[in-house]
């Protein structure tokens, strides 16, 4: 049975993007990590902000191995927000659309709700670390959220990553590997 396919782009269309079968969850994060990359970002100015108007951001997690490179690999930037930060975010140069983050020796990919065409993005499906919220009041509650979801949050992960044989794919930005 073949898998369904996904094309993505960033705003210009340079970077193009393939993901394959479904996504292992879509997601808003609320950490202080995501928050504080957003508001930087967003000084970038960004073909369209990556914040919900609560904070968050949107992301859909999808398996490294599932995920390829069709055009523009070269125009794909990392973005730190520290030296020692484990994660990276990763941008396409040429028009400063965000693509993905990265956790380091992850194995799969959280890519910018952004992405998707108005009225394609996958449903929201679960909230995290909304206690680091600005306000907690202001964040919807029409989706699981907080520790009981977020165990089933990491059991998805987990399941993804047995069913990838407990690889870690690496996936080079302008030459380099997150490592």
């Amino acid at each position: 049975m073949a898998m369904n396919t996904t094309q993505l782009s960033c705003a210009c269309g340079a970077v193009r993007l393939e993901v394959r079968g479904t996504p292992i969850i879509s997601t808003e994060c609320h950490c202080t990590s995501c928050s504080e990359a957003g508001k930087r970002l967003g000084a970038l100015d960004l073909p369209q902000p990556i914040l919900t108007p609560q904070g968050g951001t949107r992301y859909v997690l999808y398996r490294k191995d599932r995920v390829s490179v069709l055009a523009g690999a070269d125009n794909l930037s990392a973005f730190r927000l520290g030296p020692d930060a484990t994660t990276r975010r990763v941008l396409a140069s040429c028009c400063n659309t965000p693509l993905f983050l990265e956790f380091k020796g992850g194995h799969w990919l959280s890519l910018y709700g952004n992405l998707w065409p108005s009225g394609e993005l996958p449903p929201l499906q679960l909230r995290t670390m909304i206690q680091d919220a600005p306000d907690r009041s202001s964040v919807p509650d029409d989706v699981p959220s907080g520790a009981l979801a977020t165990a089933g949050f990491y059991r998805k992960l987990l399941v993804a990553w047995i069913a990838m044989g407990f690889k870690v794919p690496q996936i080079v930005v302008n030459g380099a590997i997150d490592a």
